[in-house]
């Protein structure tokens, strides 16, 4: 047997410690940082795939730490980081914290899954590409469709000209928000540090519905721009090849519920060199949910988490809509392969299907047409 010399040995394991790269066979070792209800979810997924270990959770509010008595319990996520025995967390904390958190993560070398959008800002982006630049982290970006059989399906068609050249992406997304008033909704603030939930963002006495649905308020989050429609635009950058609008015009206002700061209501027009985008969506109604119908020289195709058809040109009956010659209806759950595919990429170091810079794209989408709601005028993107 050889036998290395010890100040030999010592470098060795040192430097094979810091360049490890997981095998097929190790488990990943998980935290969850902000685990409310979507990251409750994700975490469940990722505690069932296989080599999987959740260690840790941290949140500010006490019910939800609660919810998770398998694993070690800490309200500051700086904690998570400075563990050595975490390899990759799951970031599910409201969209103003996402970059700080995640550029802490990576410096500290965990790799990341952090929920949409990336960014609350279109300045934010320009911190996370220059990170994007230089880290050697694997981060993937919750955009789910990516790794969801029927956007799949829907890109193949797409890239074998099922339907010709497509000139415009109607997308769309409804949700039934009339329910939501304080007093449906649960929370007890002297289980929360408010202040820490809040951050970066403007101090102010606590507010259930700003913490409960904290998506409709700006200093959170940016409304149905980008808890919706940056799902959608990501799938049309994905699936045409195009990220970057020339021009960007949308209008939205509170009809409904005057609660909330963000609209409940919007239409918007993002033009592309190539083709058109266009947003629907109300929060007063949940009828028909959320997808996109892409239209091209060579007929329609409609895509939802749920399903995919493509219906040829020319049209015909009193509707012009015929027969589909291609249906497909899901079989898998789109986060769970977004999540499997995640850990693929950390113990193998391929590059995710959602990184850093579409994320940001698809987030600046979404920014720019908040822009031009609380302009009330068109936004024609410039360098960023």
């Amino acid at each position: 047997m050889l036998h290395m010399q010890p100040t030999r040995r010592t470098a060795l394991l040192t430097a094979l410690s810091a360049s490890r790269i997981l095998g097929a066979n190790d488990r990943i070792r998980v935290a969850g940082i902000g685990v409310g209800g979507r990251a409750r979810y994700l975490l469940d997924r990722v505690t069932k795939l296989p080599g999987t270990e959740l260690t840790t959770v941290c949140d500010v509010y006490e019910p939800n730490l609660a919810r998770f008595p398998q694993a070690a319990t800490t309200r500051d996520y700086r904690a998570v980081l400075d563990r050595k025995d975490i390899d990759a967390v799951v970031i599910g904390s409201p969209d103003h914290w996402h970059v700080k958190m995640t550029l802490d993560a990576m410096a500290a070398g965990k790799d990341i899954y952090v929920e949409k959008p990336l960014t609350r800002t279109v300045e934010e982006g320009d911190l996370m590409l220059k990170a994007y630049a230089s880290t050697k982290q694997i981060v993937q970006v919750g955009y789910q469709q990516r790794n969801t059989d029927t956007f799949l399906r829907a890109k193949e068609q797409l890239d074998a000209g099922a339907i010709g050249q497509v000139t415009m992406a109607l997308t769309y997304w409804y949700q039934n928000y009339n329910i939501k008033t304080p007093d449906s909704l649960e929370a007890d603030p002297s289980k929360l540090d408010w202040n820490a939930w809040l951050g970066s963002a403007p101090k102010r006495p606590f507010d259930k519905m700003r913490f409960k649905i904290w998506r409709w308020f700006w200093d959170y989050g940016g409304g149905t721009l980008t808890d919706l429609f940056s799902h959608w635009v990501d799938s049309v950058h994905w699936l045409l090849g195009e990220s970057k609008p020339q021009l960007v015009m949308a209008s939205g206002t509170v009809y409904r519920n005057k609660l909330l700061e963000t609209p409940d209501t919007v239409s918007g027009s993002w033009r592309y060199p190539n083709f058109m985008v266009s947003y629907e969506s109300t929060m007063v109604t949940s009828v028909e949910d959320g997808g996109i119908v892409f239209r091209g020289t060579g007929g329609m195709m409609k895509v939802t988490r749920g399903e995919v058809a493509v219906y040829p040109e020319p049209g015909k009956g009193p509707d012009r809509l015929p027969e589909p010659t291609f249906r497909f209806k899901a079989v898998t759950d789109g986060t769970t392969g977004h999540l499997a595919q995640w850990l693929d990429c950390v113990r193998t170091r391929k590059a995710p299907a959602s990184n850093i810079a579409d994320a940001v794209a698809a987030a600046r989408a979404a920014h720019w047409g908040n822009q031009s709601i609380r302009e009330e005028k068109p936004v024609r993107p410039g360098a960023a």
